[in-house]
C-alpha cells in the first residue's frame, strides 16, 4: 500500500468523504482494472506471438487474433465500462434535500450564501464552506464574470460555473472533518489562489455555527480593535466589503463580518491569523497578483497593526 500513500487527504478523490465521491472513487478502480485487463490481453498477445511463438502462422489464425484480441474483445469490454459509467449517472444528478447554498465564483474568491427554507434572506459568507454530515446539500453555482469550476474531491465530482448561466450539484458528506476545495478551470492569473476549506460538522453543531453566522458582527474586544474599526471605515473598506452591525455594506468583495472565524484570508491563500492579515493589507497585489483589492503599504504600521487586529476579531 506504500504506492497508494499520496492518494490519501484532504483533496483526493481516492479518500472519498461522500456518497458521490465513493462512487466515483469506486468508477475509476473498476475502470482501472478494466484498462489493465485490456492492456495485458493486448500486450501479452503481441509478447506470445512476437517473443514465445516465433514460428509463420497461417492467414486464417491470424485474422481470428486480430479480430478476436484487438477488435471484439476491446469492444465488448469498452462498452460494458461505458454502460456502467452511464449508470451511475442518474444517482450523481439526485437532488439536495435540506439545505440550499448558493456559491458564486468570481476573481478570485468565493461568494457564498446559505439559503434558508422560509425564502429570507441568505446568510452571506466567502471563501469558506460548512456542511452538515448525513445531509444531501443542494449547491448552486453561477460566475460573475468568467468560468470557474467548482471542485471538492473527497466529497464529489467538479461542476462548471457560467456567467449569467446556474448549474447545480449536491453533495452529501458521510464523515466529519475537513476538506479542501479548488477551482477546477483556468480562470486567470490568481487561478491556482482561488481555494476554499470545506469544513464538515455535526448537524447540531452546524446548525449552531450558521446561527452564528446570522448574527452581526462582534463588537471589538479591545482599544486596539476599535481603533481598527475607525480605520477600516475612514479607509472606505464599506464601500466594496460588508460587515454587518456597522455602516459597511459594500458587495465587491467578500463579506467580512465573520472573517476572523474562518481558517483561510484571500481564498485559501493564507491561514486566518493577526499576522496573515497584515501581510493581506501591506501586500495585497504581491500575495495575490491582478487581485482587485487595493493594497495599503503606506498606511502607518500601527494602523495596519490595529485594522489586522479588527479583523481578526470578527468571529
Amino acid at each position: 500500500m506504500l504506492g497508494l500513500g499520496g492518494c490519501t487527504g484532504v483533496q483526493s478523490v481516492l479518500d472519498p468523504a461522500g456518497t458521490d465521491a465513493e462512487v466515483l472513487a469506486h468508477l475509476f478502480w473498476i475502470l482501472v482494472s478494466g484498462a489493465v485487463v485490456l492492456w495485458i490481453l493486448l500486450n501479452g498477445t503481441f509478447f506470445y506471438v512476437s517473443r514465445m511463438r516465433i514460428r509463420p502462422v497461417s492467414h486464417k489464425i491470424g485474422e481470428a487474433v486480430i479480430i478476436g484480441a484487438g477488435i471484439a474483445f476491446p469492444t465488448v469490454l469498452l462498452a460494458v465500462l461505458l454502460s456502467y459509467g452511464l449508470s451511475i449517472m442518474p444517482d450523481q444528478r439526485a437532488p439536495g434535500d435540506g439545505l440550499t447554498v448558493r456559491v458564486t465564483g468570481e476573481q478570485w474568491w468565493w461568494r457564498v450564501e446559505y439559503l434558508p427554507a422560509d425564502g429570507s434572506a441568505p446568510v452571506v459568507s466567502a471563501n469558506e464552506l460548512r456542511l452538515p454530515v448525513g445531509a444531501r446539500t443542494e449547491i448552486k453555482l453561477g460566475a460573475a464574470k468568467v468560468i470557474h469550476s467548482f471542485w471538492v474531491p473527497n466529497l464529489a465530482g467538479k461542476m462548471d460555473m457560467f456567467p449569467g448561466r446556474e448549474t447545480r450539484m449536491a453533495v452529501e458528506p458521510t464523515r466529519t472533518g475537513e476538506f479542501r476545495g479548488q477551482c477546477a478551470e483556468f480562470c486567470g492569473t490568481s487561478h491556482a489562489l482561488m481555494a476554499f476549506p470545506v469544513v464538515v460538522l455535526p448537524p447540531q453543531e452546524f446548525e449552531a455555527w450558521l446561527a452564528k453566522e446570522r448574527a452581526d458582527a462582534a463588537e471589538p474586544a479591545d482599544a486596539a480593535a476599535a481603533r481598527g474599526r475607525e480605520v477600516f471605515l475612514a479607509e472606505g473598506c464599506g464601500a466594496c466589503h460588508a460587515v454587518r452591525g456597522t455602516p459597511a455594506r459594500g458587495r465587491l468583495g467578500p463579506d467580512l463580518t465573520h472573517v476572523g472565524g474562518r481558517r483561510t484570508i484571500g481564498a485559501g491563500t493564507l491561514p486566518a491569523s493577526a499576522e496573515a492579515f497584515g501581510q493581506w493589507l501591506a501586500r495585497t497585489d504581491h500575495i495575490k497578483p491582478d487581485v482587485r483589492m487595493p493594497t495599503y503599504r503606506d498606511l502607518p504600521e500601527q494602523d495596519l497593526l490595529d485594522l489586522a487586529t479588527y479583523l481578526k476579531g470578527l468571529r
